[in-house]
């Protein structure tokens, strides 16, 4: 790369979909050709541990022997593979078995020796499986370090001395096994002394004595942005990180954990400039990462335009259209072929490039009654949604290696193009006491969508596995099974409240209220409202 040494991924394999072999070789050689030289597999815990026969258990986990296996293929194709672990949060998974003590439900108890014990064991995993020297350590996000049971057995410290000792003994741990490049997430040590604010812009600071101090000189630090499309947030969140480390990474987000459907576009305009400020500021080390919250609804190989712009962009290569003719000769499809399948994400007047909104995920399972989400909708948006839906379907037949890609969302745009403004249309019809056309949204819009699911289940289930193991696939059926019996229930209640049989519909004779937050995007208040449902 022009002006990088690492140029890389992390993949993020723990949050329900792990990726098999055979499609991670496929992926990692895809990502050679493109340039990258470095990838990361984010394992909370989905690899083997000696003696910790629950960590990972049900899960998909990684044998030592297939890291290895996948250690040495990457080696062979020029891409260094960096163990990404995590050594204090985002262990909710392992946790819950009450095996190591914890913190909360997500973290684990700060200096606790069985704790230490455990950590051990994963990086005598990691350096028996990876050549690599570097290693990533987590310790991101530990939101209520030191206020649960921490606090409880010790009284109260300040959360930077806590995450100072940890990390210290955690890196003598790291190199005890002989790595000599350990890595951490850098947020928790700006949200002790900044108001919790990490990502959002909060300008060029004086960073304390105390927190420069805690992270030791030996260990990188990550800085990750993954969302602002101002260089004024990534060029001033460099300069605090200067303060703090000589050794700085950054890591940017492809977006593709917003639902099935990928944000290509919003990944490229945000990363070209995040990449911009890297250079300023002579950081010679990037990844972007490639999260899979809430399920890991998407395919990794519908980011394929993300990932190359973004290469190309670090090349030096701005030239769109040659970017577009190099792209179509690495993956064998048109570059704004592939690039379709952003399109639902934008029912009404909202831009690919500029936000960062999934109503094809949240209008998709939003209730036809309960509508928290409709406030949000766009009128006219359903039949953008069936306009989507042909196009996604004539790109599917010029693929046949990416066909289920297109299928997939082809059907999901179907549904949509009856179910985006249902649950408006169902109020309007019932406030108005209109039984004719409650009758025909009924007989036509709920028994199309109820016709459609097991369409999407079945294609969607194609997708699936082509690139994952079978674990966490049942999550998606029961959602979309949840959301067949739920087109059924309404359908019914309607067609029964036309009848006769029912005297109303207690849902519908509520008004659907605002819930829009300053300073908020829909995607952010949209997940909030569905993560319950959906988890």
């Amino acid at each position: 790369m022009k002006n990088f040494r690492t140029f890389g991924v992390m993949i993020d394999v723990s949050r329900n979909a792990v990726m098999t072999k055979d499609a991670l070789k496929e992926y990692l050689t895809l990502l050679s050709k493109m340039g990258y030289n470095m990838a990361m597999l984010y394992t909370e815990d989905v690899y083997e541990v000696e003696g910790e026969e629950y960590f990972g258990y049900m899960r998909g986990r990684y044998t030592k022997a297939d890291l290895r296996e996948l250690d040495e293929f990457a080696a062979s194709i020029g891409v260094e593979l960096i163990p990404c672990i995590q050594t204090l949060a985002h262990l909710e998974a392992y946790l819950r078995w009450g095996r190591v003590p914890k913190e909360n439900s997500d973290c684990m108890l700060v200096d606790e020796e069985r704790v230490y014990e455990f950590i051990d064991k994963m990086l005598a995993t990691s350096r028996e499986c990876f050549r690599s020297n570097r290693i990533h350590i987590g310790m991101d996000e530990a939101m209520g370090i030191g206020r649960g049971a921490h606090l409880d057995k010790h009284g109260y410290e300040d959360p930077n001395s806590i995450l100072k000792r940890h990390l210290g003994r955690v890196n003598e741990m790291v190199k005890a096994h002989g790595y000599t490049e350990p890595l951490i997430w850098s947020d928790m040590f700006f949200r002790t002394w900044n108001d919790h604010k990490y990502e959002d812009y909060i300008g060029r600071k004086e960073v304390p004595s105390e927190v420069k101090s805690a992270v030791p000189d030996d260990v990188g630090l990550v800085y990750w942005g993954y969302s602002d499309d101002n260089r004024d947030t990534y060029d001033s969140m460099l300069y605090n990180h200067r303060q703090m480390s000589r050794n700085v990474w950054f890591a940017g987000g492809l977006w593709g954990w917003v639902g099935i459907t990928p944000l290509n576009a919003f990944s490229i305009s945000t990363m070209k400039r995040a990449l911009d400020a890297c250079v300023k500021y002579k950081v010679k080390d990037v990844f972007m990462t490639m999260w899979a919250d809430r399920g890991s609804d998407g395919s990794r190989f519908a980011q394929l335009p993300a990932l190359y712009y973004l290469a190309q962009y670090a090349k030096g290569v701005t030239d769109e259209e040659k970017i577009k003719r190099g792209f179509k000769r690495l993956v064998g499809v048109d570059y704004d072929d592939f690039m379709l399948l952003d399109l639902p994400n934008s029912p009404g007047t909202l831009s690919l490039s500029d936000e960062r909104t999934n109503p094809s995920h949240y209008m998709l399972y939003c209730d036809y009654f309960v509508g928290y989400l409709d406030c949000t909708v766009e009128r006219g948006g359903g039949e953008k949604y069936a306009e989507y839906a042909r196009l996604l379907a004539e790109a599917a037949k010029k693929t046949r290696k990416y066909k289920h890609l297109f299928k997939v969302e082809a059907l999901v745009c179907e549904i949509l193009s009856h179910k985006y403004e249902l649950g408006i249309k169902t109020r309007e019809a019932y406030k108005r006491g209109d039984m004719a056309e409650l009758e025909r949204l009924a007989r036509e819009d709920y028994s199309a969508i109820e016709r459609l699911l097991p369409r999407l289940i079945s294609e969607y289930r194609v997708q699936w596995y082509k690139d994952n193991k079978p674990y966490g696939f049942d999550l998606h059926e029961r959602r979309i099974g949840g959301l067949i019996a739920r087109t059924v229930s309404c359908k019914t209640r309607i067609l029964d409240y036309v009848h006769g049989k029912i005297s109303a519909i207690e849902e519908l004779c509520e008004d659907v209220l605002p819930h829009y937050e300053e300073g908020r995007s829909i995607l952010m208040v949209g997940e909030r409202m569905l993560t319950t449902s959906l988890q």
